[in-house]
This record gives C-alpha cells, sequence and structure tokens, in this order.
C-alpha cells in the first residue's frame, strides 16, 4: 500500500505543474460516459496510469477517463479505480479541483474497497487518506513533500448543505428535503466539483452532499468505483454515512465499471434526513 500512495504523491506532483501550464482547451474525445474530455484530463490519466504501470502491488487499473479495465500485473494484490481530475473545467475560472482514488482487493465493487485517496489542487495541495480505521489529512510544503496536518472526524450533525443536480429536474420529496434544510439556515456551499464541496464538508465536519437521481438521470450522475464508494468509505470512516436513498452506498450492486448511482454524504443527522424523506 505504501508504493501505491507513493506513486499517487509523485502524479499528484507532475499534475499540478501540468495545471500551472494551463491547457485547457477541448479534446475530440469522450470519456466511457460520453463527456467531451478535456486535454487537461487525457494529460492527468496518462500520467497517472503511466505512474500505477511501474508497480507490482497493483493487479488491475480503471479510469473515468478510459471504457475498459487495464491489466497490470496478474500477480499484483490491489485494483485500483481513479478519476484523474474531478471537476476539471474548473481550471479555467479558477476553482478548486481534485483526483480521486478507490483502492480495492478482489473485484471492483463497494464491498471490497479497502482504502480511498483524494486530492485537493487548490490554493493549497491537499491530500485525505482513508486506511477504513482512519481518516489523514496532509498538506503538501514548497518543497513538494507531504506532512501531516490532522485526523478527520464528522460531528453528530453541521449546518452546510450541497445540493447537486439539475434542480428542476428533482423529484419533489427531494425538493421538499432541500427547502426544509433551507428553512432551517444551512449555509449553501455548492462550487459544481466534487471534491472540494464534500471536502469542505469533512473539514468542518459536518452537513450534507447531495446529487440524487432526478427526472433526467434516475441513477444519478455520479460514478460508483471512481467518485461515489471511495467518498462513501471516507465518510464512514470519519464517523458520518453514505446512503444511495435508501441503501447503504457500500452495499450497493455494482453491474458495470461505468455505473452511476444517486448518492447522499454526510453526518449522521443528515443521513438520517435523507433516509426518511426517501420513505417513498
Amino acid at each position: 500500500m505504501n508504493e501505491i500512495i507513493e506513486s499517487i504523491k509523485k502524479s499528484t506532483i507532475e499534475i499540478q505543474k501540468i495545471i500551472e501550464k494551463g491547457d485547457m482547451g477541448k479534446s475530440e474525445e469522450q470519456n466511457a460516459t460520453g463527456d467531451t474530455q478535456l486535454k487537461l484530463d487525457i494529460i492527468s490519466d496518462q500520467v497517472i496510469e503511466n505512474n500505477f504501470k511501474q508497480l507490482k502491488s497493483i493487479k488491475k487499473i480503471v479510469s473515468e477517463e478510459q471504457e475498459h479495465i487495464i491489466n497490470i500485473n496478474e500477480e499484483g494484490e490491489y485494483l485500483i479505480a481513479y478519476d484523474p481530475l474531478d471537476g476539471s473545467s474548473l481550471v479555467d475560472v479558477n476553482l478548486s479541483v481534485g483526483s480521486i482514488y478507490g483502492i480495492y482487493k478482489n473485484d471492483f465493487t463497494g464491498k471490497n474497497i479497502v482504502a480511498s485517496v483524494y486530492i485537493v489542487f487548490g490554493p493549497r495541495i491537499e491530500m485525505v487518506i482513508c486506511d477504513g480505521e482512519t481518516v489523514k489529512l496532509y498538506r503538501m510544503k514548497s518543497n513538494e513533500e507531504f506532512y501531516y496536518v490532522k485526523n478527520i472526524y464528522m460531528n453528530p450533525s453541521g449546518n452546510l448543505n450541497s445540493p447537486g443536480s439539475t434542480q428542476m429536474c428533482w423529484y419533489p420529496h427531494h425538493k421538499k428535503m432541500i427547502d426544509v434544510m433551507f428553512e432551517e439556515d444551512y449555509e449553501l456551499t455548492y462550487s459544481g466539483g466534487m471534491v472540494p464541496d464534500l471536502h469542505h464538508i469533512l473539514v468542518r465536519g459536518g452537513g450534507l452532499f447531495s446529487y440524487p437521481g432526478a427526472s433526467d438521470k434516475p441513477k444519478g450522475k455520479l460514478r460508483q468505483l471512481f467518485e461515489v464508494f471511495p467518498f462513501a468509505h471516507i465518510f464512514e470512516t470519519a464517523g458520518g454515512g453514505a446512503t444511495d436513498g435508501q441503501a447503504r452506498v457500500l452495499n450497493i450492486t455494482t453491474e458495470h465499471i461505468h455505473d452511476t448511482s444517486p448518492c447522499f454524504f454526510g453526518s449522521n443527522l443528515e443521513i438520517n434526513r435523507v433516509i426518511e424523506a426517501y420513505k417513498l
């Protein structure tokens, strides 16, 4: 596992330098779910893939930007699903973006995730590592070394509300829940980037991030292996929760590597609110 973390650090440093160079143009390619890829997405994906290919401990990898699983070493122990640069379109307007890694054993399912890592590329470069027992925050120094900052814990409740997806497509029960929360003085936090918004809630210790199923996307938009499962693993380990509205996120069945799912992440009081609102 240590060599995987070191590889992620190396990729982070390389991607940060690529971001600073700033080629924000669109490519002529689309990823596996039909999104037009930015050149930045493709280059970041190549960086991570090339670094992971050097590790004997990795059996397989799969990227949100690619259609198929890539075999690395048949004798390897770990399988890694990653989103090379979540929210990459936000770079052009100088907002924070991130990378997300889910580390699995045996197969790519929520029940088999053993570690999660995400990176925040913002005013500071920060890395959060979850090994299933603790959630630790690290920060990169000017000499490109990462140092430990603190452990992250969720409070029983919070006051942040980060509601995603197209509001005009929300189902009535979801809209009612969000409206009531704002009537109760929850604070809006929403950048359009999953990593910075969830990082905000985690570091502040509580609140709710939601990306529900809606009339335009009944199964939600966020991908299970690359986004949903890694953050569910982190939130649960930090003392919070993650649900799709009816079930624990990490118990959701995965039928295809690019499956999506409705998802809600937050402190326990807010997760319980979601479950109550979704009792249809």
